[in-house]
């Protein structure tokens, strides 16, 4: 057994967790382990897309008792409500949102509506019913003001958002400081503060199952599959890479917490990688080739739509308070990931493989 902090079973065993957007890529994998550690999860969700193969394999694994899935928009706010007066859940994982910085330029209005009022819509939910529940609310990188300076962003450093997408999550994280301010303080007695609320914000995710379009792994195994080149649209970009299992551990560890009462925990937090997996997109494609032969062009475009150039997280706290810090580095990461693409028939072997990697992270192989 390694010497990380790794999620606590006994502390899980039939803890009753709604999990929004537990068909998405990360969601899946949350899934995946939350089920591993004997949760009872409910799952609220819009139908699964391209990704559907994938997620039927995790349903037929699962233990049926200990799984509920519902198919439903956050943005449907009666919906929503009714659900979570049903379950009367014990934690809240939210991820459902709109997640990618390409598709908020082609859909404003839609990742507004969804990344902000979805959030509202949940919390909201969970006052009416005046719920006894630890929520985490998953935000992203991208919620601080980008000065592209060359050492990481901590939780209280400014937020803003170039882009829709980063400027709707910049507003989840101001909209639960404001919640907690205005609905979960003991002293004001005419409002529930059953509530515990914190947000969780992660670097640049990789790992098996993302099959999302405009995202440079997924691009890139796409392109591999079909011995095509990969185009990068910006190969000098740099981003803080990190498999997809380690927030999620940060996830897991902070909700414990959460439910420990104690509202110290009640608060933003940075999950990124150690300093050395920051690297240059250019980098991370020569990493992936490493493993899968190939090559990459660049196709940058001057004229397309604004992205940061550096990112990099400050994890100092969630190390400090939650004993939670980077395990797997840069080269395991991009290893781990390459090998679950080979590995893998999306429509049959998900569950294992990814249940494989989650002992692998715990066991630190």
């Amino acid at each position: 057994m390694n010497n990380h902090n790794n999620p606590n079973k006994l502390f899980w065993k039939n803890k009753k967790v709604l999990l929004t957007g537990h068909n998405g890529f990360k969601g899946m994998w949350l899934l995946i382990w939350l089920h591993y550690l004997g949760a009872e999860v409910w799952g609220y969700a819009l139908e699964a897309e391209n990704n559907i193969g994938m997620y039927q394999d995790i349903i037929k694994n699962l233990n049926f008792s200990k799984f509920h899935d519902f198919i439903g928009d956050i943005n449907d706010f009666d919906c929503l409500k009714s659900y979570i007066k049903e379950i009367n859940p014990d934690i809240v994982i939210h991820l459902a949102a709109q997640p990618l910085v390409t598709d908020s330029y082609l859909k404003p209005l839609e990742t507004w509506q969804t990344n902000v009022m979805g959030t509202i819509n949940l919390i909201e939910s969970l006052r009416l019913i005046n719920s006894k529940s630890s929520v985490l609310i998953i935000t992203t990188d991208k919620v601080y003001k980008n000065n592209e300076w060359d050492f990481g962003y901590r939780e209280s450093d400014v937020l803003g958002g170039h882009d829709p997408y980063s400027s709707s999550k910049a507003s989840v994280e101001l909209l639960v400081q404001s919640w907690r301010s205005s609905f979960c303080t003991s002293s004001n007695t005419s409002v529930s503060s059953n509530l515990k609320i914190a947000t969780a914000r992660s670097g640049n995710v990789l790992g098996g199952g993302d099959l999302s379009q405009n995202r440079i792994v997924p691009d890139a195994i796409r392109a591999l599959s079909k011995n095509e080149i990969i185009n990068i649209r910006n190969p000098n970009a740099t981003r803080p890479w990190q498999h997809v299992l380690e927030p999620i551990c940060g996830y897991l560890l902070l909700c414990e917490r959460l439910n420990s009462g104690n509202k110290k925990y009640c608060q933003a937090f940075n999950f990124g990688p150690n300093l050395k997996s920051n690297k240059k997109v250019s980098e991370l494609v020569d990493k992936i080739l490493e493993y899968w032969d190939g090559s990459w062009k660049s196709n940058e475009n001057p004229g397309s739509f604004h992205e940061a150039n550096y990112l990099h997280l400050n994890s100092d706290k969630a190390f400090k308070l939650l004993n939670w810090s980077s395990r797997w580095d840069f080269d395991k990461t991009i290893k781990k990931t390459i090998n679950w693409y080979k590995e893998t028939s999306l429509a049959e072997n998900f569950y294992q493989n990814c249940l494989k990697d989650i002992e692998s992270y715990i066991f630190d192989d």
